[in-house]
């Protein structure tokens, strides 16, 4: 299995710091943003302490590829309601892109946004218009597309939607999708049998387009299309589900990372990692509440 997590970039180490971290919780792959995800100021890469990340990973036997960047939330690329978000969407995405290639990683996740007040076929089309404009990416760079739980008026809710998006890109060698546990349970597909999953989506998609997995629990019933991440077993998919998801044969290859709900202020990967890794569930999420 190849596991790891969401960690933080900050001063003064910034990438290092990352690498370091990850490495802390016993990771061998990562994810983080390149700056603060809800604005748009951004450190120079020289400031950032990359060569020293690079060279962390290179030592410790893990790729590049394995370090995941997942691109603020504040891009909408599927909002057409307002020009400025729309545009922001590019130029924004753009430096981000920029910015993940400079810091030598592979992989970008992307949330495929929301269509706010127009309609799912428009927010469909507009997301596919407004990625069109990035034109081609810098070379070895994919944007991956997540698998989203369908809260309110997002995109990318079912395989198909996604498809939608793929099929009119016209770089599609420079995109993919990254599949999140928690929201593919929340949009309705069931855990309990991820190769049916992944069968389904190897017919709508293609497996060589998934790139990056989100293992992560959900605190909702399946379909609630709510979008609540719980710690690993202490949800409504279970340990077992995500263990095998985790380790399936079909995706060994690619990263799983976990975005699970910090604890009293702490995150829990280090446990949740090993406890996958060790192939065995322990309650935390009740283990700290009577603590």
């Amino acid at each position: 299995m190849i596991l790891g997590c969401h960690v933080q970039m900050k001063a003064p180490d910034y990438v290092l710091g990352s690498v370091r971290e990850a490495l802390s919780y016993g990771c061998d792959a990562m994810m983080l943003y390149t700056g603060a995800p809800q604005n748009t100021k951004r450190k120079a890469l020289a400031d950032m302490k990359i060569g020293e990340a690079r060279q962390l990973m290179k030592e410790r036997g893990i790729p590049m590829d394995r370090m995941i960047i997942h691109a603020p939330y504040l891009i909408n690329p599927a909002n057409s309601v307002k020009p400025e978000v729309a545009d922001l969407a590019v130029t924004f995405l753009q430096e981000e892109v920029k910015r993940t290639a400079g810091i030598g990683a592979k992989y970008i996740v992307l949330h495929p946004g929301s269509f706010t007040t127009t309609d799912q076929v428009t927010g469909i089309r507009t997301a596919a218009a407004q990625l069109n404009r990035l034109g081609s990416l810098p070379a070895n760079t994919v944007i991956c597309l997540e698998t989203m739980a369908g809260k309110g008026t997002e995109i990318g809710r079912s395989f198909e939607e996604l498809a939608e998006i793929l099929s009119a890109l016209e770089h599609p060698e420079c995109y993919g999708v990254c599949l999140d546990t928690c929201h593919i349970h929340d949009a309705g597909y069931d855990m309990n049998d991820f190769d049916g999953v992944l069968d389904r989506f190897d017919q709508v998609i293609g497996l060589s387009r998934l790139h990056v997995i989100h293992l992560n629990d959900s605190k909702n019933i399946r379909g609630a299309g709510k979008d609540r991440h719980a710690n690993i077993g202490c949800g409504e998919i279970g340990f077992e589900a995500l263990l095998a998801a985790a380790e399936n044969r079909r995706t060994a290859d690619i990263p799983k990372i976990l975005e699970t709900p910090y604890i009293n202020g702490k995150p829990e990967y280090a446990r949740e990692i090993a406890m996958l890794r060790n192939r065995k569930f322990e309650d935390i999420l009740n283990e700290k509440n009577e603590s």
